[in-house]
């Protein structure tokens, strides 16, 4: 077989259906029969300079994919694979590979790069290929080394250290790294290729400089050289250079100060006359400055109290005279119909964004700055200065005080508003979008200031209702207008809210006019974006006034899903587009059911037509569509919760269905929200629901059991538990072996979880939540007539409420759920938990920090807590 690896190689390359299939048969059967001659025989095509170059780079990419993989599981067994494999036959390869490193090949030698790197990530973290380095580093350090040598090494290089992690490395590898790669950028000494190389190798290499940077000479040779390779000839090494100038400014922000007047010479330069990658790159270095400072005044309080945080070294502040007027000359340089694409990122949207940035990072400091350019531009008969002005107005809304902007938006909404007529899309387009944000960002009549006036109101929803019928770009940040507009009004109670009331019908008819402008889909983002404003209009709406408006929408919605299942379907992209659209009208109805719902007078309206809404929903699901699953399960979930008991007659059709999203262990999403319709339909059925708990109770425990799942799906699977042991009481008794481990595993894990990583931090958070909603609704259950059964448990859930209440950087909902089921277990077990508390009496300092808190809610459920509690130690 090794004989034939590059005739097998061509032909599952072969434009012949029939050829590729056997080809690709031949592979796989040579790869289960001997992985490691499987590997050799693919190293060996790699490295043969007489080869063709097809069979070489397929031979790179299978040997690239039998290390590596996207999916975890995957990756792990590919990895064990590798391990396995004979030292004698893992050098042949590695002999292979680093030998194409010197090919005459550039796709031969990049492949071998990547491939080397994935070898690397399995190996050097385990010290099974400690001399790597040290022979790249040699390639670079010998005299004889050609040009193509030199870079695909530094390549090779940048990749490991994009593999690995700092600590895999011995500091003084670390150093000899960074002296190949620093001297490889040097322009007296290298070719264009091999600086190229050298200088995207810093970029990956970065994250190891940590002790570098601290030392000020090694930091200040870094620092030169990466400047000067800044201004290089070549365009894609000046790139590349402000690429690593980028990652140097979030990674060792508080090491800049020396350098930053070099930096700003160097970055507005190339703002101002350098291509548009490269000046998108400089532009970037600023954008992440302010992200920096965002985060430190987030963490260490207001921009005004910065000075008390040492790290802080107020970059934007102190450039802000320069920096601002460069953002804003690139606000001008806007590309024809560039509103059309919203995908487009040019000169004048990285400007915008970085200005927004910095009126974030600086406050009421930038008005002054940016408005002059504003009232010189706005009334310029050239488009582009129209545009550039309002962009610039819209772009520093957040930030600055409502004081500062009050007086501002007051004296410009009527001009805005008037823009909205503007013989430009550009200028329209960014109008409605700065309209939107103005709506978002000033108007908040709960607050007691709001650029909305009943005053002015009418005239603004005129506006916004004429300008909904431009084109769709327009029409699509007006929908963004509008739903600011209604949710403004919805947070200041019901009183503002019915300000908004005698709008209602005109909105609703033109979202959905809106809506059906795209008939053949094609513009499903306007029709999503105009169903999402629906849906908040109708969530905002003052049902005491409406409720006859928002009762009449219901049929309409329901004869456009009906219609929905009628659509011809001939190809994938037909069903992409019935399932957006089934989707976005799902989730009205999950509006106007719940909003229905809410009161006993409306109730009765979505009543009558419940069976009729199931159905379609049932419909819905046989169209098989993910994204359809979601929208229909949380929109199922609300009718269970609005009807109560009457559900039960449901179950029987829905519960396949609902197998199958408990099942969708692929499409997380689709399998978290089935997991809270469970718990929607058991807090409706209580012990109805029973029939068919043992089929769910399997489905729950496979899905905490699949190593494959996203995680995110187990902390509700958890809260789910809870659900059940609530709604079916004594009867949960059968489930307690599986349930119980699966609990105190779940409480083990958190004590292991990595608190600095913000993401674990959340997941850990998620994961104690849903472990103490689940013994809640446990013990709740076995109350009446099975307390018992949880006494063995008790002191094992005691003690993990206690290893919480260490943990002083837990969520608020976190502390809430851990007190209520401290109080359960007191209120469940009695006098039998005497002992227990006695023991642990942490729980005295608990309920004093609760009652310290300012959440009434929490001060509530702890005041309960004490009471039962206290019930049990008099006993």
């Amino acid at each position: 077989m090794a004989m034939e690896i590059k005739q097998i190689l061509l032909s599952a390359q072969s434009p012949d259906g029939n050829v590729r299939t056997v080809a690709e048969e031949n592979l796989k059967k040579f790869q289960e029969q001997s992985l490691p001659h499987f590997l050799i025989s693919l190293s060996v095509e790699l490295s043969s300079e007489e080869k063709p170059p097809e069979s070489r780079r397929l031979a790179g990419i299978i040997l690239k994919n039998s290390l590596d993989a996207k999916d975890a599981l995957r990756k792990e067994q590919l990895t064990n694979s590798w391990v396995s494999i004979d030292l004698s036959h893992k050098a042949q390869i590695k002999e292979s590979l680093l030998r194409t490193l010197g090919s005459s090949v550039h796709e031969a030698r990049h492949t071998s790069s990547q491939v080397i790197a994935k070898l690397a990530a399995i190996e050097i973290p385990r010290k099974e290929w400690p001399e790597l380095v040290g022979i790249l580093l040699s390639n670079m350090t010998c005299q004889d080394s050609p040009v193509s040598l030199k870079q695909s090494t530094l390549e090779t290089l940048g990749y490991v250290c994009e593999e690995i992690l700092p600590q895999d490395l011995e500091q003084d590898q670390v150093n000899s790294v960074l002296t190949a790669v620093v001297q490889g950028m040097n322009l007296m000494d290298h070719s264009s290729e091999v600086r190229l190389a050298a200088t995207r190798a810093l970029y990956n290499a970065l994250d190891f400089a940590q002790t570098n940077f601290e030392n000020e000479m090694e930091r200040n040779y870094i620092m030169k050289v990466a400047c000067e390779t800044a201004v290089s000839r070549e365009p894609e090494i000046r790139q590349a250079a402000f690429e690593c100038l980028v990652s140097i400014s979030s990674t060792y922000y508080e090491k800049l100060e020396p350098y930053m007047q070099t930096l700003f010479e160097l970055t507005s330069n190339a703002v101002r006359n350098d291509e548009e990658p490269i000046a998108l790159q400089a532009i970037e270095f600023w954008s992440s400055i302010c992200d920096e400072e965002i985060e430190l005044q987030d963490s260490y309080g207001s921009f005004e109290d910065g000075d008390s945080n040492g790290s802080h070294s107020r970059f934007i502040e102190k450039a802000l005279p320069l920096l601002v007027p460069m953002l804003l000359e690139t606000l001008l340089k806007q590309e024809e119909d560039q509103d059309q694409d919203d995908g487009v990122w040019n000169l004048s949207m990285a400007g915008g964004t970085c200005l927004g940035l910095a009126a974030k990072t600086v406050g009421d400091a930038i008005v002054p700055l940016v408005m002059p350019f504003v009232e010189a531009n706005i009334l310029k008969p050239d488009w582009r200065s129209r545009e550039a002005a309002t962009f610039a107005f819209g772009s520093i809304l957040e930030g600055p005080s409502s004081e500062k902007l009050q007086p501002l938006v007051q004296a410009g909404l009527d001009f805005l508003l008037n823009a909205m007529k503007d013989e430009n899309s550009q200028v329209k387009d960014t109008t409605a979008w700065t309209l939107s944000r103005i709506f978002e960002m000033l108007h908040s009549p709960g607050s007691g200031f709001s650029v909305i006036t009943t005053a002015n109101l009418q005239r603004v929803v005129g506006v916004l209702l004429e300008s909904i019928k431009d084109a769709s770009n327009v029409a699509e940040k007006v929908c963004g207008a509008i739903y600011y507009l209604a949710q403004g009004f919805e947070e200041g109670g019901a009183t503002t809210s019915s300000i908004l009331s005698p709008y209602l019908p005109d909105l609703i008819s033109s979202l959905i006019a809106t809506a059906d402008r795209s008939t053949d889909g094609s513009d499903y983002r306007l029709r999503t974006s105009a169903y999402e404003t629906l849906n908040e209009v109708v969530r905002c709406a003052n049902m005491f006034e409406t409720s006859h408006i928002v009762a009449q929408l219901l049929p309409v919605i329901m004869g456009k899903l009906s219609q929905t299942l009628e659509l011809p379907i001939i190809s994938s992209d037909d069903r992409e587009k019935q399932g957006s659209l089934q989707a976005s009208l799902c989730g009205v109805l999950q509006v106007i059911i719940q909003k229905l719902s809410a009161s006993d007078e409306t109730k009765p309206i979505f009543l009558q037509t419940a069976d009729q809404m199931m159905v379609l929903f049932l419909q819905v699901f046989a169209c098989r569509s993910s994204t359809v699953h979601e929208e229909a399960m949380l929109a199922i979930g609300a009718l269970a919760y609005a009807i109560g008991p009457d559900f039960a007659k449901y179950m029987s059709e829905f519960y396949k269905y609902l197998e199958v999203g408990l099942q969708n262990s692929e499409e997380y999403q689709v399998c978290s929200i089935s997991v809270g319709v469970v718990g929607d339909i058991c807090r409706a059925l209580d012990d109805k629901v029973l029939p068919f708990c043992d089929g769910i109770m399997t489905l729950l425990l496979k899905d905490l059991s699949n190593s494959v799942i996203h995680r995110s799906v187990k902390p509700p699977i958890f809260s789910c538990f809870g659900d059940i042991g609530l709604a079916i009481g004594d009867q949960f008794e059968k489930y307690l072996p599986y349930v119980i481990p699966m609990l105190q595993g779940a409480s083990q894990l958190c004590a292991t979880l990595d608190s600095t990583d913000e993401e674990m931090f959340d997941y850990g958070n998620q994961l104690r939540r849903g472990i103490f909603e689940a013994y809640s609704g446990i013990l709740q259950g076995f109350k009446n007539s099975k307390a018992e059964l949880m006494m063995p448990h008790a002191a094992h859930l005691l003690q993990f409420i206690e290893a919480v209440f260490k943990d002083k950087e837990r969520e608020e909902s976190v502390t809430k759920a851990a007190v209520a089921v401290m109080g359960d277990l007191a209120d469940t077990l009695g006098p039998n938990m005497k002992l227990l508390f006695k023991d642990r009496t942490f729980y005295v300092e608990f309920l004093g920090e609760c009652f310290a808190s300012d959440d009434d809610q929490l001060k509530e459920t702890a005041t309960w807590t004490q009471g039962m509690i206290g019930r049990v130690m008099v006993s």
